[in-house]
């Protein structure tokens, strides 16, 4: 099969589960054919756990799921050495993060030391327990869902957290009709029992390495830094994008023109990446929460400030 092939199957295989969701569906496969992870925002109930299921359903791989609250500790997530009487020593259980497809479900329910186990294995894909470090295999993707952090029992998380979420997404509710759809389908049966993997583990390797392949014009790189740079001079913005938010611009970029077909950026895939990028790795001053300003308002007047760089591609 060719890459477009696979990634359609994939698609098509989450669209049997999640009904008007297409979008997210598109950027949660974007985040994992660019090696990033994902953090889903939205109020309870409109499918941020369904979607992470469904993707990982299509993929032929280990899937994990760790469900966050109060009393959960760090060695709950990465595991614990335990005294093994006939070897005479301590052996090493892996905890729940080492998998390829780890659901991180209501993440801003449990402490913030917890939260932070996952700091070191979300960024070096590895986890250190007693001084000694395992490596996760690969692909490794962490698909993390937190309710608003208005609603009671939430912990905000960390910036240092955040600036390891490739994307932050916000599911929204459905229509009317999409909704009425959900429920027919739901009438007798559960569709997410019924999904079959689509794709295999190499194949989804082999995805992740051609996304390597795709061309960023030097147009285009300035026109990502440039945007990055604004973040960090605008008024409203107390802390700006860092170039890891950059790096993670263009990372996506490469894997989304892949999705699309091509094998090159365009200025538009960063004008509809950005805020997706941005949004979770900037602060704002108290001054523009005085006055009502969004996060998302200001990366829009961004985007339309910084000139968008002639379409001169070069192809490979």
């Amino acid at each position: 099969m060719t890459n477009a092939q696979l990634i359609d199957d994939v698609l098509a295989n989450i669209s049997k589960v999640m009904i008007g969701k297409q979008d997210i569906a598109e950027l949660s496969v974007t985040a994992l054919l660019a090696g990033g992870h994902v953090l889903l925002e939205d109020v309870p109930g409109v499918g941020k756990t369904m979607m992470v299921k469904a993707l990982a359903k299509s993929i032929s791989a280990s899937f994990k799921r760790i469900q966050f609250t109060p009393d959960l500790l760090p060695s709950d997530v990465l595991g614990v050495s335990i005294y093994n009487p006939k070897a005479m020593e301590f052996e090493f259980r892996p905890g729940p993060i080492v998998g390829n497809i780890v659901l991180a479900d209501e993440i801003n329910r449990t402490s913030p030391k917890t939260q932070a186990a996952l700091l070191e294995s979300m960024e070096e894909s590895s986890v250190t327990v007693d001084g000694e470090t395992l490596q996760i295999p690969q692909p490794f993707f962490v698909m993390a869902t937190q309710n608003p952090i208005e609603y009671e029992g939430t912990y905000p998380l960390p910036e240092a957290q955040l600036d390891r979420f490739l994307f932050k997404l916000k599911m929204g509710y459905p229509k009317r009709l999409e909704e009425i759809e959900v429920l027919d389908r739901a009438e007798r049966s559960k569709p997410i029992d019924e999904l079959k993997p689509v794709i295999t583990l190499e194949e989804l390797r082999n995805l992740q390495r051609s996304v390597a392949d795709i061309n960023v014009d030097r147009t285009v790189k300035s026109y990502i830094v440039e945007c990055a740079a604004e973040t960090r001079t605008h008024p409203y913005v107390y802390l700006g994008v860092s170039p890891r938010g950059s790096l993670a611009l263009m990372k996506s970029c490469q894997a989304y023109a892949l999705i699309q077909g091509r094998n090159y950026v365009t200025p538009d895939d960063v004008k509809y990446l950005a805020p997706f990028v941005f949004s979770h790795r900037i602060i704002l001053r108290p001054e523009a929460k005085y006055e009502g300003i969004e996060k998302s308002e200001i990366i829009e007047r961004i985007l339309t400030k910084v000139s968008v760089p002639i379409d001169r591609i070069r192809l490979k």
